[in-house]
């Protein structure tokens, strides 16, 4: 797989007499978050240090037509007194995994008789299930709490009513045509909701819950119940969150996740602490970049590969035999998802190639063998490779699932809503979608959205874009830069880390590293400066082509070696010097 050349959109330059007026930070970092749409300099300075989270308690979360939060906080606690049985219905990505493990927490914590229930990926699928729910019923369950999920199950909360269940819904996903009528339904994205932050996680949702029973129950408890101290879940916040990419620009977001990283580096969660053993990750110094590349993808494992209550086990796991067990179990499900991507991801572009379809407008795989957990990574990743909206599907005896990837030029969702007479269901946004299709309806469907994307993309520069926040002299690549930079942290989605370019370096030293000498590694000369070290991963295919002088796109990072410490390059692109795109 050859690496795909990007064009560079550098970000206009701010005025420097108004970005000095950004207190206690350098123009640099004031350029980045102008950027970044923090045109105010004192909004900028409360997004950077923000880390109070108790301006979005869940006891102001009202509903301004009802009283669903009251209703939802009565229930649970006439529950708790009754010791009626509760099932948190959950959902098997990260999300759902730490909100099902944060809400049993707290009720346990509370007295409560609470059971989870996530449902398996492939058996059940996602969301609510009429079946499940009748044999929650069948075992004398009285209430069922919903985490990241539920806000589209009509039908399904009125069969559980049928069955004799109570049903509070928690999620955070967008609504649907009606709201399902359960006995509460809380989601800050509720149009008559006063909450003021509605893209919280699901396990945001779930902690502002939590949160409520246990301010309530400290208040009012006389029966010397210690429960869970809420800081102590922010741990689960902090994963669930930044692994479910909910937007890192959002003042309360960053709050919870700094605070939750705060926890996670006190190492104070078990299985956590298995996790971060087994996967060799830094322990005390997990970040959220760790969180996406370390922890999250090793939760999702579980759900992908098996079933996510394994991941589940570990995060409420208080013996230390059964959390590494456990996190061995997730490490080796993990492997085992990449491997499969990565074979998938193989098999497909043989088969493009073969075909010559490297410029075809869209691709189309479908194949009996593919694993369902997998094919949204492969579509994701295809969609990376040959910047072309990408439709895989695990395809079955009589209906086949797919899931899509698209580009910023494609709405693949719109697309799908032009060929809504040939599927079961779809749905998804502009860049990722998922569908259900008849079996017959196959090659039609192919042919439709195949035509669709060419009448759209017919024409158009095809080329991935890489935005840079800032643009560096040779001499201002410094470690005390990078240091500063860390302010920005916690980053994630709609925060990434920056990107920042210099032009001009000259290469003392390129070569391929890693097992399969895929990456770059070099090694640049900056004038009247010491030479800096860059590692561009999966960029060992340009060197042919890189000269003596080389303009970079780059994350500046600390590196720590030997109680040294370095600035060096963690390349995003990497031209000739000169070669504009």
């Amino acid at each position: 797989m050859s690496s795909v050349s990007k064009r560079w959109i550098i970000a206009p330059k701010g005025n420097p007499e108004y970005l000095r007026r950004y207190p206690g930070m350098s123009e640099m970092l004031a350029q980045i978050l102008f950027n970044r749409g923090f045109t105010n300099p004192d909004a900028a300075v409360r997004f950077l240090y923000a880390d109070e989270i108790d301006s979005g308690t869940l006891l102001s979360f009202k509903r301004q037509k009802d009283s669903n939060i009251d209703r939802a906080i009565g229930r649970i606690r006439a529950a708790i007194t009754r010791k009626e049985r509760i099932v948190v219905y959950g959902d098997f990505d990260a999300d759902g995994v730490t909100s099902t493990a944060l809400l049993v927490q707290t009720l346990s914590s509370l007295g409560a008789e609470v059971y989870p229930y996530i449902p398996h990926r492939v058996d059940e699928g996602y969301g609510l299930n009429s079946e499940a729910l009748l044999k929650l019923a069948r075992k004398n369950v009285k209430l069922v709490i919903t985490v990241d999920c539920g806000i589209r199950s009509v039908e399904e909360v009125e069969d559980g009513k049928a069955y004799g269940l109570d049903i509070i819904i928690t999620d955070h996903h967008s609504l649907g045509p009606d709201v399902p009528n359960a006995f509460a339904v809380i989601n800050p994205k509720l149009t008559d909701c006063a909450y003021s932050e509605p893209m919280l996680a699901g396990v945001g949702v779930s902690y502002r819950l939590a949160e409520a029973l246990l301010t309530i129950h400290s208040h009012s408890s006389k029966n010397g119940v210690k429960p869970v101290d809420p800081e102590f879940l922010l741990d689960l916040v902090a994963i669930g969150t930044v692994a479910d990419l909910a937007p890192m620009n959002t003042i309360e977001n960053r709050a919870l996740v700094r605070r939750g990283l705060a926890v996670i580096n006190a190492n104070k969660r078990l299985g956590l602490n298995a996790m971060i053993d087994v996967a060799q990750l830094k322990s005390g110094m997990i970040s959220s970049e760790t969180i996406g590349f370390g922890i999250g993808p090793r939760i999702n494992a579980a759900g992908r590969m098996d079933s996510a209550m394994a991941a589940y086990d570990l995060m409420m796991s208080d013996h230390d035999a059964t959390a590494v067990e456990l996190a061995q179990k997730l490490q080796a499900l993990n492997i085992q998802r990449q491997e499969v991507t990565r074979a998938t991801q193989d098999m497909i572009r043989t088969r493009i190639v073969d075909a010559n379809q490297t410029e075809a407008p869209l691709i189309f795989a479908s194949d009996t063998g593919f694993q369902p957990g997998i094919v949204g990574l492969v579509a994701g990743r295809l969609t990376e490779e040959f910047f072309r909206p990408s439709v895989v599907m695990e395809q079955g005896e009589h209906e086949s699932r797919a899931s899509c990837r698209s580009i910023p030029q494609f709405d693949i969702t719109n697309a799908l809503d032009q060929c809504a007479s040939l599927l079961v269901r779809h749905g998804g946004h502009a860049q990722a979608a998922g569908f259900s299709v008849l079996n017959h309806n196959i090659e039609p469907l192919k042919e439709q959205l195949t035509a669709l994307a060419r009448a759209s993309l017919d024409g158009q520069d095809l080329q991935p874009t890489l935005e840079i926040d800032l643009e560096l002299l040779p001499d201002q690549i410094t470690l005390s830069l990078a240091e500063e930079l860390t302010k920005l942290e916690p980053t994630g989605h709609r925060n990434p880390v920056p990107v920042l370019m210099t032009r001009n370096l000259k290469v003392i030293e390129a070569r391929p590293v890693g097992r399969d000498e895929k990456h770059l590694k070099l090694k640049l000369s900056r004038p009247n400066n010491s030479p800096i070290d860059a590692i561009g991963f999966h960029l060992a295919d340009r060197i042919a082509a890189l000269g003596n002088c080389v303009d970079v796109a780059y994350h500046l990072e600390i590196n720590e070696w030997n109680g040294n410490r370095s600035a060096q390059l963690n390349l995003q692109d990497i031209r000739p010097a000169g070669s504009e795109r």
